[in-house]
């Protein structure tokens, strides 16, 4: 007898089988809605945009604005005036004294402030920044609008030849604008009052008593 190896039954291998999804179920799956897709990401934050106020270059427009801005408005002219006359002043420390916040400050003086390089905010030599001023006339006071900075510190001088003339009698200022006149906003030519005699009458009836040479709406 012959002795030889023994031959083993080898076992198949078993193919795994993809189990197929009955005809029933995908269409069951078919009419399933699908849920919506869900972006679990952070939206993005969402940039406030600042509203950007319109300057007004006539009388009539600021006067239409609410008396609160009015009042920011000649702070704003005031601020700018100070920074004007003092360079070695701050835009932080001017918007303390007159009542604002530099940032509002900046934006209603606008092209008025600039930054230099060195990072310090100053005010241009001149601006055309709307100032509705009063001035005195023959028949009492009157409001002027002004588009120019040089023209409200000329209106400005006068106002102190004025109060000079007034508060000590002395009249050697207010004679230096005998026949001077300035140009408003709309190119009429109105002459400053030098007349002693109408600014006693004026100042007798309590007409050139006032604070502030800016005009206000009643």
């Amino acid at each position: 007898m012959k002795h030889g190896r023994t031959k083993r039954n080898k076992t198949p291998k078993k193919v795994p089988t993809r189990h197929k999804t009955p005809r029933h179920s995908r269409k069951a799956a078919e009419r399933r809605p699908r849920r919506p897709y869900q972006d679990k990401r952070r939206p993005a934050r969402k940039r406030v945009q600042r509203s950007v106020e319109k300057a007004p270059t006539t009388a009539k427009d600021l006067f239409a604005q609410p008396p609160s801005f009015q009042d920011q408005w000649n702070r704003m002219l005031d601020a700018v005036s100070k920074m004007r006359a003092d360079a070695a002043l701050s835009l932080q420390r001017v918007a303390r004294e007159v009542g604002l916040s530099p940032d509002r400050l900046r934006r209603l003086a606008g092209p008025a402030v600039r930054k230099g390089t060195n990072g310090r905010y100053a005010v241009t030599k001149h601006d055309q920044l709307l100032r509705v001023l009063v001035m005195p006339s023959a028949d009492g006071v009157r409001e002027i609008a002004v588009r120019d900075s040089r023209i409200a510190s000329r209106m400005a001088d006068y106002w102190n030849a004025v109060h000079r003339y007034l508060g000590r009698g002395d009249a050697t200022a207010l004679s230096a604008f005998k026949d001077a006149s300035i140009t408003d906003a709309s190119g009429v030519v109105v002459p400053l009052l030098t007349d002693r005699a109408a600014l006693d009458r004026l100042a007798s009836a309590g007409v050139l008593s006032f604070e502030s040479i800016y005009a206000r709406s009643a």
